[in-house]
């Protein structure tokens, strides 16, 4: 994992730090490669003022090991959608944390990942880029630098990496497709749950209904996140009325689902290094699928 940059004659970086400049390279990503010796000119270590000519070469490597010891090692089956040398995207079931917990040290997707990268040989730190609940199944992203992990949650502030949700809720809505812009906050008196709250973080989902089951009533519906505030989209439809089904934290019924039905199908963003954009979709998971299916 290297980032290569070569000056050129009328370049408008003049020296080493305008280039750590150009990849973004945060002060604390900074001193690590530092530390590592990872910024090179010419083949050499330098100081990071060093005043730069035509031809001159920069490479900024991130192969250094790290200590990933506070995560223990798990075999499991990982359902991997996309991988290059920068990044892993894992579709994750339910019931499977994304970081170890005290109830789950070593089962939680985390484990699993630090076990693949024993296996291929990577010794990194565990850096998911984007969270899903225990109970939502769907795509999750790892780094496998912080360089990666700090620029793609860099994108997560503007609209260059969109996620899209698939989720099934109770009722028929009356508005096909709609915006609902409600703040978020935590719930008084509770470390897990949200509210709305008007003094709460701003808080914006777009949603489309792609189909109903009028009989058993409940709506399947697209979310497009334009915030991504926890428990956004549980917090959201339940204050109008539409808890998610399995949902018995925000007040939906389980005798249709066991959980919340909630799943991330869709993510994209612009790869930080090709500078392509990367669109990775996952179909719903197998539980909602059958519920479907016995519409």
């Amino acid at each position: 994992m290297e980032l290569k940059y070569a000056v050129k004659s009328n370049d408008e970086c003049k020296k080493l730090r305008d280039v750590l400049s150009y990849f973004h390279i945060s002060h604390r990503l900074l001193i690590t490669l530092k530390n590592e010796n990872a910024i090179l000119l010419n083949g050499e270590t330098t100081y990071i003022d060093k005043q730069l000519n035509a031809d001159d070469k920069i490479n900024i490597n991130f192969d250094y090991e790290e200590d990933n010891s506070n995560i223990v090692p798990t075999k499991m089956d990982l359902d991997i959608v996309y991988e290059d040398d920068w990044m892993i995207i894992i579709n994750k079931p339910s019931n499977l944390t994304v970081h170890p917990t005290m109830m789950h040290y070593d089962d939680s997707l985390s484990n699993g990942i630090r076990y693949y990268f024993d296996k291929i040989g990577l010794k990194k730190k565990i850096r998911p880029v984007n969270r899903l609940d225990k109970d939502t199944s769907g795509l999750v992203v790892f780094a496998k630098c912080e360089y990666i992990q700090e620029e793609l949650k860099n994108q997560m502030t503007t609209d260059d990496f969109k996620k899209e949700y698939t989720t099934i809720v109770e009722g028929i809505l009356d508005n096909k497709k709609g915006i609902i812009n409600s703040p978020i906050s935590r719930k008084e008196g509770s470390i897990i749950e949200r509210c709305i709250d008007d003094q709460g973080a701003p808080s914006i989902t777009e949603y489309e209904v792609l189909n109903e089951n009028k009989d058993k009533n409940y709506s399947l519906i697209r979310c497009n996140l334009k915030t991504g505030r926890t428990h956004q989209i549980r917090v959201h439809f339940s204050s109008i009325g539409h808890s998610l089904l399995g949902d018995d934290l925000y007040g939906g019924k389980l005798d249709l689902m066991d959980r919340q039905a909630l799943h991330c199908s869709k993510i994209s963003f612009i790869h930080p290094i090709t500078k392509n954009k990367i669109e990775i979709t996952s179909d719903i998971a197998e539980d909602m699928k059958r519920l479907l299916a016995l519409g």
